[in-house]
């Protein structure tokens, strides 16, 4: 805003009358006045012939700020730091919600807030720091001054910071639940009972804090939990919406409620996990947690817009049943002993390799929790950080904030740490640096995408890392896949002992799942074939000669034993 002698750019913006914000009754600059106005914008550097457009524009009066954006094609977040600039507003590009905003939200009507785009961040008790993400509108902060009987001080922040400041400021007043009590497991008739009272609001935050909506996403959450789901995907067809769980691995139809809910299911969700929810036409990601009693459930929530609606996806992780214990994921007690054996080395790169949800960051934590964490640094780089050990020091990755796998990592090396975890070697420069970090007195332990571990050599060497780099760190590869477990009560047959569906596995044979492995130690002749630029299939051959067993190899004694069936083997193997 500009000084109140700048009368001439005042004239721009509009004023309050009658306790409503509405545009100023005041003539148009004339002609002689647009130099001096296109002078006090300063640097939006906006010209006189600009100005004179600008009052000719449909939507001046009412949103100026957008306007004088798309005339001048600019970007948001730079013209806010200008306008910073020019009146001395603070640009606050992440505001963060404090408590003692409460009073805002409980005497400003949320259209009013949504309709002017100001939201309270914090108060002193004396001021009310408000962001706002259209400036050039003065009378709306006279109008809140009015409401909440104290001063306001703007600061300037973007559109999107703004409507999610709004959509968790109007949350927290309405007290919505986050902890999932007593919920029964989801049917036709509750969700039929929710799609009755849903209703046909317009407004998506009221729409995503009716009861009915938030008693809907909670039993769906409830009965994931319940079946052991890993995922929850929300998928809109052109005449039906589809719910599914991901239970050991595998998609399966959960339920088909009315196509009508998708908004209020998407919206709900995007609120709890702090999202734009007007927002409809662009990915988002978010994430949030919930309780069941005493187990919390962190949430990854991922949506994107398809011809259909929004595709949404939540990834749940329970931290209760994590199985962290190298018995239990199913690793031989010769193998273990192998892995053991590498983890005590002081120095090294050990690379766990396989598939998206193959469980390799399952297997490194099992790894890090027989590491003595009492008299070595333990540090990760992680996106997400998925498991919390007590005892090491863990990092999560946040490329808005400029840390990557990368950057983290050089910043872990400055922590003195004695063994570190990369959950994700992505590119040249993090594997440049893991590499470097074991060569300098680190252990490393790290994950690559790769389908088996000779594979994972060939992998380095083809994104950018030297041979002699390899083979000086890498002490060994560990590859695996996750292989569903026979029911240990219909022992697989899919029926129960009275004769009608199992209800232990839900009629599909299987419950729960492990690892199979194969780990391939590095030796000098796989280090000379290394330096030689070999391919996998030569290296394979000669891991083979030295004793390395396949995955294939382990599964087949896992049958052997009955964890699982040769069909399960086929189906993750072949």
């Amino acid at each position: 805003m500009a000084k109140s002698s700048d009368r001439s750019l005042r004239s721009l913006l509009p004023s309050r009358n009658g306790g409503k914000v509405e545009p100023r009754a005041e003539a148009p600059v004339n002609v002689d006045e647009a130099p001096r106005v296109a002078e006090l914008l300063g640097p939006l550097k906006m010209s006189p012939d600009q100005v004179r457009r600008f009052r000719r524009t449909e939507g001046s009066d009412e949103e100026p700020w957008d306007v004088l954006l798309s005339m001048l094609a600019v970007d948001e977040h730079r013209a806010l730091e200008l306008w910073s600039q020019r009146t001395g507003l603070k640009f606050v590009p992440e505001p963060k919600l404090q408590e003692s905003a409460s009073k805002f939200y409980e005497v400003v009507a949320p259209d009013v807030a949504r309709q002017h785009h100001v939201a309270g961040i914090e108060s002193d008790g004396a001021w009310m720091t408000v962001a706002t993400a259209q400036p050039m509108v003065p009378a709306i902060f006279t109008l809140l001054e009015d409401l909440l009987q104290m001063p306001v001080r703007p600061v300037l922040s973007p559109r999107g910071a703004v409507a999610s400041l709004i959509n968790r400021g109007y949350e927290q007043r309405q007290d919505l639940v986050t902890e999932i009590i007593e919920e029964m497991p989801l049917d036709e008739r509750a969700i039929a009972s929710a799609a009755a009272q849903a209703g046909q609001s317009n407004d998506l935050l009221q729409l995503a804090r009716q009861t009915p909506v938030i008693r809907l996403v909670n039993m769906i959450l409830f009965e994931a939990l319940r079946r052991r789901a890993s995922d929850v995907h929300v998928h809109p067809m052109e005449n039906k919406l589809v719910i599914r769980f991901r239970v050991d691995g595998m998609l399966v139809d959960a339920f088909s409620p009315p196509l009508s809910l998708a908004p209020a299911i998407s919206s709900r969700l995007k609120v709890m996990t702090e999202l734009d929810i007007a927002n409809r036409h662009s990915p988002q990601d978010g994430h949030t947690s919930v309780r069941i009693g005493q187990r919390k459930v962190d949430i990854r929530f991922s949506c994107i817009p398809t011809v259909y609606g929004e595709r949404l996806v939540l990834r749940l992780l329970d931290q209760s049943s994590t199985q962290l214990s190298l018995d239990q994921i199913g690793m031989a007690k010769k193998m273990q002993a192998q892995l053991l054996d590498l983890v005590d080395r002081p120095t090294g790169i050990i690379l766990v390799t396989g598939p998206t949800g193959s469980g390799k960051t399952t297997t490194l934590y099992a790894a890090l929790g027989r590491i003595d964490r009492a008299s070595r640094n333990v540090m990760t780089i992680e996106d997400p950080v998925e498991y919390h050990l007590e005892g090491i020091s863990q990092m999560q990755v946040n490329p808005k904030r400029g840390v990557t796998f990368a950057t983290g990592l050089r910043a872990l090396l400055r922590q003195d740490p004695d063994v570190i975890l990369v959950g994700e070697v992505r590119d040249a420069e993090t594997a440049q640096l893991a590499i470097q970090a074991s060569l300098t007195g680190h252990l490393v332990l790290a994950t690559l995408h790769t389908n088996d571990a000779p594979s994972a050599i060939t992998r380095l060497v083809d994104i950018g890392v030297e041979p002699y780099l390899v083979t000086s760190s890498l002490l060994a590869v560990l590859a695996q896949r996750l292989v569903r477990r026979k029911c240990p009560v219909c022992d697989g047959s899919t029926r129960g002992p009275d004769g009608q569906r199992c209800d232990n596995c839900y009629g599909t044979g299987y419950r729960g799942r492990f690892a199979v492995y194969e780990i391939m130690t590095m030796t000098d002749e796989l280090r000379r074939l290394t330096g030689e630029r070999a391919d996998a299939v030569l290296l394979a051959a000669v891991a083979r000669d030295g004793g390395f067993l396949s995955m294939r190899e382990d599964a087949k004694e896992k049958v052997a034993m009955g964890w699982t069936d040769e069909a399960e083997v086929y189906r993750v193997l072949h």
